[in-house]
């Protein structure tokens, strides 16, 4: 049977893929879906068989009532902070689920506040420190959001909310496309699922940019964000370490950098785009901000990484990084002379291996299975389904 779905995207960055990824899938299942998204993003909704519905004011609530009015669907599926769209479905009584590209975003009883980079607490410290620092966190994320969120639902007629995060949790399903395997334990709140990472590629991503060359030397991967982070310098002392090893390296600076503000050395060759699961084929390690998605696809290749976190959500993926020794871990500042002691030291260290390809495991089960599908889709449109394997390298090349 058909469903009709309006999914409400925000922002244009790194979460868009995965999230596509949802709307893909939807339609390749032969459902109706509707993107409620910016008109930068028409190109990438059109490649997934689905509708878009240009959003264009700064919020979401008026025209996702709008598009709920026109088409009625049977759920909302939201982004995170798409709290427009939660609201309006609330007030139309339209069940909605939430999208959450990552790690759980929201604070878990057991585990580290949000956004602090913290690993797990340690002893009756530890727990003071996450209570002390979680209230503090919760304080200010509810002074920033909570003000607008409540009047907006008070436009709605809805009533007002103690906690800027009770919006997420009146959702049907807090999603997490991510492996639980990856974050830390914690006793989450009703509703939420682990529904398994989406692998997908970008659809700029340009398969031909890079092709395999002659060379015995490890292949060292260097992929920051696809957004501009200030992270010029960054890749420049990363071009720098390389150029002091016994490497191959390939950087890729994504959409928003020219690759010619890199000065490259001899060892390394510099694209603005290109396929990662084709690289991460020839790989030995990838050097990464600590985007979720890079992490994701570099453990499904059973790679280590060295993270240099960039903010957002990235000291906190680091965090995990360095719970499950799958590599290691330094601040953005750190010296070309650093970054290339961290990257002989990886490839040398078979734990880091071990502790990459566990994770991969996981990752790949959790990726091609159907989670996501049964907890967005009737339990009758389950019958006989089948998901499409994910190889790791070792995989592929066996």
């Amino acid at each position: 049977m058909n469903h009709s779905y309006l999914v409400a995207l925000t922002g244009s960055g790194t979460t868009v893929p995965p999230e596509l990824g949802v709307v893909r899938r939807l339609v390749r299942r032969g459902h109706r879906v509707t993107v409620l998204a910016e008109e930068g993003l028409a190109e990438a909704v059109a490649a997934t068989g689905a509708r878009l519905r240009p959003r264009a004011g700064a919020g979401f609530a008026r025209e996702t009532a709008d598009e709920i009015d026109a088409g009625r669907p049977d759920l909302v599926l939201a982004s995170c902070f798409a709290f427009g769209a939660m609201v309006a479905a609330q007030a139309c009584d339209v069940p909605f689920s939430v999208l959450m590209p990552g790690i759980y975003p929201l604070p878990v009883e057991g585990g580290p506040p949000p956004g602090t980079g913290f690993g797990r607490a340690r002893g009756p410290i530890g727990r003071l420190r996450d209570r002390i620092v979680g209230t503090l966190v919760q304080r200010r994320w509810d002074e920033e959001l909570l003000p607008q969120l409540n009047a907006l639902r008070a436009d709605f007629g809805l009533e007002r909310l103690a906690h800027y995060q009770d919006q997420v949790r009146l959702a049907r399903r807090q999603l997490v496309l991510s492996s639980a395997a990856f974050d830390f334990p914690g006793q989450a709140p009703d509703g939420v699922r682990w529904v398994g990472p989406i692998l997908d590629e970008p659809d700029w991503v340009d398969k031909a940019a890079w092709t395999q060359a002659d060379g015995g030397e490890p292949l060292v991967l260097v992929a920051l964000s696809t957004t501009f982070q200030r992270q010029i310098d960054c890749l420049q002392r990363i071009a720098d370490a390389l150029a002091l090893l016994p490497v191959r390296g390939v950087i890729t600076t994504g959409p928003a950098i020219d690759p010619e503000r890199i000065h490259a050395p001899a060892n390394v060759t510099v694209v603005r785009v290109a396929s990662h699961r084709e690289l991460m084929r020839h790989a030995s390690l990838v050097i990464t901000h600590g985007g979720h998605g890079t992490l994701m696809q570099a453990f499904a290749a059973d790679l280590p990484v060295v993270v240099l976190p960039h903010g957002r959500d990235t000291a906190d993926n680091a965090a995990r990084v360095r719970a499950h020794r799958a590599g290691i871990v330094l601040p953005r500042t750190a010296t070309p002379q650093r970054i290339a002691r961290a990257v002989r030291r990886v490839l040398r260290t078979p734990a880091h291996y071990r502790a990459a390809a566990e994770l991969g495991r996981a990752i790949r089960r959790d990726a091609r299975g159907e989670a996501l599908l049964h907890e967005i889709e009737p339990a009758a449109d389950h019958q006989d389904t089948v998901g499409e394997h994910i190889f790791s390298v070792r995989e592929l090349e066996s």
